[in-house]
């Protein structure tokens, strides 16, 4: 009877012993497999911030490189344009440099335009969330003309803040460019055009001048930031008549209304 139980315990104490170390084992192996999870998990979360931050930089770059390319072009335009009007000058810039906001110091024949430039990279994550991600730089060019000599571009990079009221600026003017094309001639008159534009009396918009021409109709209107801390005279233009009285209209900045 002894000799059962002896044998008995013998065989429960190696079972155990054999349980205990699949135990062990199952438990080494776990903790391997996860140590191995989590080192590729922070490998990947490293590799793709330094695969970001590199696209980051290189679409930083990409702006600087297209901004000093496009004040070089404009300088070239200028002294091919063959004017000294201030409008046609302003227009000039604005066709190459796409700035909302365009001013002008005829005391030193200076140009001055403001603008924000964007660039794109596709942001990589591991987890949802990526895509692409806009970046932006805000650009002050500045054109100088002397007399006997050639016009001459500078270039400055300034915060956000600088850029941010000639962007509003150029939302409102693509604002009144849908709802001057969408107005009915008769409808284009000064008063007209007026409360099309700023119908709540915000002051964001003040026409200037309603000028019909042979089939065309031209508007001068100071387009204004909010508070009005910046303000920029644009000339919209559209024709008469067209589908059903209304007409597509074209929006290009002035020196001056």
């Amino acid at each position: 009877m002894e000799a059962d139980e002896t044998g008995s315990a013998v065989v429960t104490g190696r079972a155990n012993r054999l349980v205990t170390t699949g135990c062990l084992t199952i438990l080494i192996v776990l903790i391997t497999v996860l140590g191995v999870l989590v080192s590729w998990l922070w490998y990947r979360a490293w590799h793709d911030g330094n695969v970001n931050s590199e696209r980051e930089k290189k679409a930083f770059a990409s702006i600087g490189k297209q901004a000093r390319a496009t004040a070089d072009d404009t300088a070239r335009a200028l002294g091919t344009s063959g004017t000294t009007d201030a409008d046609a000058l302003t227009e000039v810039i604005w066709r190459h440099t796409e700035a909302p906001v365009i001013t002008y110091d005829a005391s030193r024949r200076e140009f001055t335009a403001t603008a924000a430039r964007t660039a794109q990279y596709d942001n990589r994550l591991l987890l949802p969330g990526g895509g692409p991600v806009e970046v932006t730089r805000c650009f002050v060019f500045t054109y100088t003309y002397r007399p006997g000599q050639v016009w001459t571009s500078k270039i400055s990079e300034r915060g956000d803040d600088v850029c941010r009221p000639g962007t509003e600026i150029g939302h409102r003017v693509r604002l009144a460019l849908r709802r001057i094309s969408n107005m009915y001639a008769e409808d284009l008159t000064r008063a007209g055009v007026q409360n099309a534009l700023d119908p709540t009396g915000r002051r964001s918009f003040e026409v200037k001048s309603v000028v019909r021409e042979g089939d065309t109709t031209t508007v001068s209107v100071v387009v204004s930031s909010s508070g009005t801390a910046v303000d920029q005279c644009y000339r919209f233009t559209r024709p008469v008549q067209g589908d059903g009285g209304q007409g597509s209209a074209t929006a290009v900045p002035l020196s001056s209304c």
